[in-house]
């Protein structure tokens, strides 16, 4: 039986990266990022991240190959996976599914001071992305990015502050653990 398999999703700057981040440190699991993937990709291949995302928009080969990727890795199982689809590409093998959410302006906020952006620098850069994520998941896979029914938990983070969101889905995590120990390393 495969070992407990935890996949995190959420739009920019909704914080799955730092949820994720504490979900694998704190029950000592495997961390995999599909951005850090996305990214790594394009820069091996020579495009910024904005172009590599227009390419990707033609180009499925892309996001199926770093799909591929993530679903090798919840095979092993120990491992939090994050990403936009996590929780929708990996429905079938994720024991838990957590999407993150928050407001477009807070997204944006947090994201404009994370990378000291200009706040409409950074609105005009997440409605692109967030499109271009959206047509592609639809387009290639058929998934609608606004349905939320395959989640597990959908936790706000806007109006806790991190470590409030940490106890939240620390909670949800040890009552899933004290009912499948046998998961968990």
């Amino acid at each position: 039986m495969r070992r407990i398999v935890i996949a995190v999703s959420g739009k920019p700057g909704s914080g799955k990266t730092t949820y994720a981040k504490f979900i694998a440190q704190h029950y000592g699991l495997r961390y995999i990022s599909n951005g850090m993937i996305f990214r790594r990709l394009a820069t091996e291949r020579g495009y910024s991240f904005e172009e590599f995302h227009r390419i990707a928009e033609s180009d499925p080969s892309i996001d199926k190959l770093i799909d591929e990727r993530a679903i090798e890795e919840a095979k092993k199982g120990c491992v939090v996976v994050d990403g936009h689809l996590s929780v929708w590409v990996l429905k079938d093998i994720a024991h838990l599914k957590i999407i993150c959410d928050a407001s477009f302006d807070v997204r944006a906020e947090r994201v404009s001071k994370r990378d000291n952006l200009p706040i409409q620098d950074v609105k005009m850069l997440l409605r692109l992305r967030e499109q271009s994520n959206s047509e592609r998941a639809k387009k290639y896979y058929g998934i609608d990015l606004s349905d939320l029914s395959v989640a597990d938990l959908v936790v706000s983070t806007e109006k806790l502050d991190i470590e409030g969101v940490k106890k939240v889905i620390k909670t949800f995590i040890d009552e899933y653990k004290r009912l499948n120990p046998f998961l968990f390393p």
